[in-house]
């Protein structure tokens, strides 16, 4: 569905920038209407597929484009805050600002910054990501994160990555769901440390809660940043 298909709201709501994909987004996925308390409208961008945009390069100035105008037709149809279906946005984030007339929030990568300040001393902040072999250190750099920011990503696992890589039309989610928890226990176990976890991915806010009760760790994810966090504007039409 396309923005000029939806109708234009009474007042400003989320829009999100999505990649063209095909997988199963189930409830807490941010490519779900269910997910998000209120009103909100989607634009899928058709030139970016998860491979051109899951990358450790810089996104090329043509895939820019592609996402900006993408933002532009969302403000038209009635957004007042923008964000994306993939924190590896988050290398755009300061060309996309520039070029459009709302706030926008590309990635949960943002956030960490402000959730290291919160922690206790001697105590950091980890990622996990969907692929640690492409989130680069221009992508914490993007986010104001540390360079030495604990990593971990989905790649080892059986089901999520291999689902959303292949853009597979079927998705198991007590497996993909165990695929999360692997991947924070790896990442507590190498870093004990720890006093809280971002998840980039916005496909793994189905699995927040169940990675927090594992881990006994406070999970930051998208969705928490732009329903309960800061970054919220009033203005927005969620619902309390």
């Amino acid at each position: 569905m396309t923005s000029a298909q939806l109708p234009v709201p009474e007042a400003p709501v989320l829009g999100v920038l999505m990649l063209k994909t095909g997988f199963p987004r189930p409830p807490g996925d941010v490519g779900n209407p269910a997910t998000w308390p209120g009103p909100m409208l989607y634009k899928v961008v058709e030139t970016a597929p998860v491979a051109a945009v899951v990358t450790e390069r810089a996104l090329p100035s043509e895939l820019i484009d592609a996402f900006a105008a993408a933002g532009k037709a969302l403000v038209d149809a009635g957004a007042g805050l923008l964000t994306t279906s993939c924190g590896f946005l988050v290398t755009a984030q300061a060309d996309l600002e520039k070029r459009l007339p709302v706030p926008l929030v590309t990635s949960s990568l943002l956030q960490i910054p402000r959730v290291a300040a919160a922690l206790p001393e001697g105590r950091r902040v980890g990622v996990l990501t969907f692929d640690s072999r492409r989130l680069s250190a221009a992508h914490l750099a993007a986010a104001g994160a540390p360079p030495d920011t604990p990593v971990v990503g989905l790649e080892e696992g059986a089901e999520l990555h291999r689902v959303i890589a292949d853009d597979l039309p079927e998705l198991d989610i007590a497996a993909a769901e165990a695929d999360v928890l692997a991947a924070g226990r790896a990442l507590a176990a190498r870093h004990p440390e720890l006093g809280a976890i971002v998840l980039e991915c916005t496909n793994l806010p189905p699995y927040r809660r169940a990675l927090e009760a594992a881990l006994g760790l406070p999970v930051h994810d998208l969705v928490t940043l732009l329903c309960k966090g800061p970054l919220r504007q009033d203005r927005l039409r969620f619902r309390q």
